[in-house]
């Protein structure tokens, strides 16, 4: 708008400047000079150009003191000399337009002062006629000052452009940026047919790293997988960073399918490459999610989501590897939303319930402990954990989850003490992720104090990845869980021993009181040799560790009774006791040894055995 006011301010000085010079020419022409003070007295610099020559005929003294050039000198110059870059282009459309004889004129260009200095000139003017001949009467104004605020204001809005589009901790673009460029990539590729790929990265357990060594340590890690990942790229692809630890890749003009491949291989490789933060390695590996224009999706929204999916997947299998999408994926993410949605109502409405199942010592067939075993009970029967609990600890319900579990555990265990029941230990299975995420032990230690329950009937099973991460990355979070566990008095159970990582170093680290032999082992423990030896050892070590041991899935008479000549202390599984509801537990907490019916089936859809708490 203010361009807009000053070129129509500049086009009307023009036209009174044609009047002026036209009176005056027209009144020298008839020997008259009335006007001529208007003219000599101008304070802009005022000139007239040989319409058929463009070479300067008459400059008034402002025009003459500005370029610093004798009036003398100056008459007769082509206009050229003075206006206009020294390479021409600029002058080129002053000169155009002077040659194409507009009766109006209004150009910006550059004016060569014979000092050397340049001066940002307007010039506006008229075409007139005068004594059958053709010139342009221009006037001048200096317009540097204007120039050098507008290159000031466009230079400080890309500043601020900047500042919006790009990540401030990365200096990647970010989704602002995003937003406004993948959309056109993606017609790009519409219009020529071609193909672009969305790759969603994520790094795995970002928050243990922030956790553990801070923000700043995080902050520096992603400044650096961020400069990996633009390295890895070709510099016509786009790489943003999304927020927190997720970052876009977009490949344009993809040309193959192994080109894909290839490069979110590559990006997993130096994402995989140790980092060395403050003289400490990291690595911080990342899980990748493919999706592809056309095939997955005809928009920004539909590639995002996709990729999106896929990159779950990856973490799903294992983390530090990439997964393309596929409609598969997309019907598993519908059912792990609908799983989540059922979660968070039976939350609400107690569909959650607790079985138990004994734990019982092989010599004389009494119980020992009770494992709690979640159960959902849903419009068409039990729900396997195996289906849930993997979801709940995704989506952290598995804390609120957990914390049900507790406070489920100790009501039932202070009914059975009303009941006069002789009590023992309970078992609780507790992920890495509720270790992780909020305060489990302080949880655990409130639940005991409001129940009036002591801290030794209850046990904890572990698996070995909520002790031990994989690459040498230990979870600090949760190891400091393991210790307060410890010093409030609960006793820490190994579960599923000898499928994790098994370093056997956290045994005696962590003071575990039990290992429970995991049920694989079991299974064809008198058929198969290998297992059998496997067997053995564990028992051999637990024995020289003071370690008591569990077998799980226990389920014929041959596996207790090899079990027992091996020296085992302890067995669970369905030879034993199935898992019932709290309310027919009663009869395990007599003391008496139970009754063993080796003829009678194991519910097939409990069969897992799986916990949860």
């Amino acid at each position: 708008m203010i361009d807009i006011l000053l070129a129509s301010v500049a086009l009307a000085a023009a036209f009174a400047l044609g009047v002026v010079l036209t009176w005056r020419w027209r009144r020298a022409a008839r020997g008259g000079a009335a006007h001529h003070a208007a003219f000599l007295q101008s304070p802009h610099g005022m000139l007239l150009v040989d319409a058929q020559t463009l070479c300067i005929t008459d400059a008034n003294p402002a025009l003459v003191r500005s370029v610093g050039i004798p009036f003398a000198e100056l008459r007769g110059s082509r206009i050229s000399d003075i206006f206009g870059a020294s390479d021409g282009t600029e002058c080129d459309a002053l000169t155009a337009q002077l040659r194409e004889s507009p009766a109006r004129l209004l150009v910006e260009t550059v004016q060569r002062c014979r000092s050397g200095r340049r001066l940002y000139v307007e010039i506006s003017g008229h075409r007139l006629e005068i004594a059958h001949r053709s010139f342009f009467a221009l006037s001048t104004r200096d317009v540097t000052l204007r120039r050098k605020v507008q290159a000031q204001q466009l230079e400080r809005q890309q500043y601020l452009d900047h500042l919006a589009h790009h990540d401030q901790l990365t200096g990647l673009p970010n989704r602002l940026y995003l937003a406004a460029h993948l959309p056109k990539a993606i017609e790009e590729a519409r219009r020529v047919g071609g193909t672009l790929a969305v790759l969603f990265l994520d790094l795995d357990r970002f928050k243990d790293i922030n956790d553990s060594r801070g923000h700043d340590t995080g902050d520096k890690l992603l400044q650096e997988v961020a400069r990996r990942i633009a390295a890895a790229v070709h510099a016509r692809d786009m790489v943003v960073r999304m927020g927190g630890d997720e970052f876009i890749v977009v490949l344009r003009s993809v040309t193959s399918p192994e080109q894909i491949t290839e490069t979110a291989a590559r990006l997993a490789d130096v994402l995989n490459a140790p980092v060395v933060i403050d003289g400490r390695p990291l690595v911080a590996t990342a899980s990748i999610g493919v999706s592809v224009y056309p095939r997955d999706g005809q928009s920004m929204g539909e590639l995002l989501r996709q990729s999106d999916t896929a990159m779950y997947q990856a973490k799903d299998h294992g983390r530090n590897t990439f997964q393309q999408f596929s409609r598969g994926m997309e019907r598993r993410l519908k059912e792990r939303v609908a799983i989540e949605n059922g979660l968070r109502r039976a939350l609400a409405e107690q569909h959650l319930e607790l079985h138990y199942q004994p734990i019982v010592a092989i010599g004389t067939r009494k119980v020992v402990a009770l494992e709690a075993l979640l159960r959902w009970r849903g419009p068409h029967g039990f729900i396997r954990p195996s289906r849930f609990i993997g979801v709940a600890e995704q989506t952290g319900l598995i804390v609120p989850v957990g914390e049900f579990v507790v406070q489920q555990a100790l009501a039932d265990l202070g009914r059975w003490r009303a009941q006069g029941a002789t009590l023992v230990p309970v078992a609780l299975n507790v992920s890495a992720v509720q270790l992780q995420r909020g305060n489990f032990t302080g949880m655990l230690a409130r639940q005991l104090r409001r129940a009036d329950i002591g801290a030794e009937l209850v046990q904890i099973e572990l698996t070995e990845s909520a002790l031990f991460e994989p690459h040498g990355r230990r979870a600090d979070p949760a190891q400091d869980a393991i210790v307060q566990l410890r010093e409030l008095g609960t006793r820490i159970v190994i579960d599923d021993f000898g499928t994790g990582y098994s370093s056997l170093s956290y045994l005696k680290r962590w003071r575990v009181d039990a290992l429970k032999i995991d049920r694989s082992f079991i299974r064809d423990l008198t058929l198969d040799a290998g297992d059998l030896a496997i067997v053995e050892a564990i028992i051999a070590m637990a024995r020289h560790l003071n370690i008591e041991l569990i077998a799980e899935g226990v389920e014929s008479w041959p596996q207790l009774e090899r079990l027992r000549e091996l020296g085992c202390d302890r067995a669970q599984g369905f030879l034993l006791a199935r898992p019932v509801p709290a309310g027919q537990c009663r009869r395990f907490l007599d003391g008496a040894p139970l009754e063993l019916h080796a003829d009678e089936e194991p519910f097939p859809e409990l069969r897992d055995g799986t916990g949860g708490g």
